[in-house]
């Protein structure tokens, strides 16, 4: 079984920056596609970013490009969401990280909450105008 744990939200300024960590536990991060999402009070959870086992493919909601970059270390278990340049009516939200065991690609529709079978808690990001 595979836990996932998120860490790094908390509250910045707009225009600030936030590192989330998602520490994975149980088996090795290297099998599994990895992604991340967030969820808005009274909204529904949606797609920020995804990253394929290795690191080579990524991919984007269009809110993030250019802000966000999503990364992955699989020696220590662990993928990363770098935010910069925080908004806040876009980017407050419940952050989580998803995982789908699967190698290769990004697969299809990778944006999609249905396809991961792993969530985490989730960590609060807050930006403050």
């Amino acid at each position: 079984q595979v836990q996932l744990v998120e860490s790094g939200g908390g509250l910045v300024q707009a225009g600030g920056s936030l590192r989330l960590s998602c520490a994975v536990s149980g088996r090795s991060a290297s099998y599994y596609r990895m992604a991340w999402f967030r969820q808005a009070p009274g909204k529904e959870r949606e797609f920020v970013a995804v990253i394929n086992w290795s690191g080579s493919a990524t991919a984007y909601t269009d809110s993030a490009k250019g802000r966000f970059t999503i990364s992955r270390d699989n020696g220590k278990n662990t993928m990363y969401l770098r935010m910069n340049n925080l908004k806040p009516a876009e980017d407050t939200a419940v952050y989580y990280c998803a995982a789908r065991y699967e190698l290769g690609g990004l697969g299809d529709s990778p944006h999609m909450s249905s396809q991961y079978a792993y969530w985490g808690q989730g960590t609060q990001v807050a930006v403050s105008s």
